[in-house]
């Protein structure tokens, strides 16, 4: 049989797909970005082990979980986050982050992801860490295995001795909710508090709770395309424990 160019492997593609035989230069174009996205996304997978059994790592105990329709907005849960772990207060770098959704019309500020209509809910929305389970994003992406599973709580916290202050975890995060301190040059991450977030503890609102740990992240849409980033020697260790049986 003839072997086929990658063009005409995209032309047949096409052909299956219902586009017409004829492809305009746009369509191939979209189709060849598909492919390649395609294509990358295969590797991701091998690396993970999509269609093999799973060792899983314990997941956090708990985590903290936010309702926006109690939330007055006073910002004292970012506050009590910074002076607690931080010693200052810098809602900048908390690590739970409240933003309120407002947008001003259909031809305004679009409001980023938290988006809720056309013209907002005007909600004060206060996002947490989803504790993910493994694989953890941002754990996964640190070259220096910086980012540990605290022994107490389960949560994943940065170990300052060790981050070199990279940022590949900021970027492997989906949810944006890894902070960087630019004092100390280092990523910072909720850790819950060893088991007793101050931000639940602040609240006056009750619009925080600490509860028994569930996986939220399969439910929640990513605010950020997360940057998919596997050092080498853990991708090597990710394909010894997920193989294919």
């Amino acid at each position: 049989m003839k072997e086929q160019t990658k063009p005409e492997l995209i032309v047949r593609a096409a052909k299956a797909a219902g586009f017409e035989a004829a492809l305009s230069r746009r369509r191939f174009l979209i189709l060849s970005a598909c492919a390649v996205a395609g294509a990358a996304a295969l590797n991701v997978y091998n690396v993970w082990g999509a269609d093999a059994p799973l060792i899983i790592i314990d997941n956090a105990k708990g985590l903290v979980l936010a309702d926006p329709t109690r939330c007055v907005g006073c910002l004292r849960c970012e506050l009590a986050c910074t002076e607690y772990n931080d010693g200052r207060a810098q809602p900048s770098l908390a690590r739970i982050k409240v933003s309120r959704n407002i947008n001003f019309g259909p031809e305004g500020p679009s409001g980023g992801p938290l988006m809720q209509g056309a013209w907002g809910t005007g909600l004060s929305v206060q996002d947490t860490c989803r504790q993910c389970p493994h694989p953890v994003p941002c754990a996964t992406a640190c070259p220096e295995s910086a980012i540990k599973a605290d022994p107490a709580t389960g949560a994943r916290f940065v170990d300052a001795a060790v981050c070199i202050g990279c940022r590949l975890c900021l970027r492997a995060c989906p949810f944006n909710m890894m902070s960087f301190d630019e004092e100390t040059g280092q990523a910072t991450k909720c850790f819950l508090c060893q088991g007793s977030p101050k931000c639940v503890e602040a609240c006056p609102a009750g619009a925080l709770r600490y509860v028994p740990w569930v996986d939220l992240t399969r439910g929640t849409p990513f605010r950020a395309p997360g940057l998919t980033v596997v050092p080498a020697e853990k991708a090597k260790g990710c394909l010894e424990c997920h193989t294919s049986g």
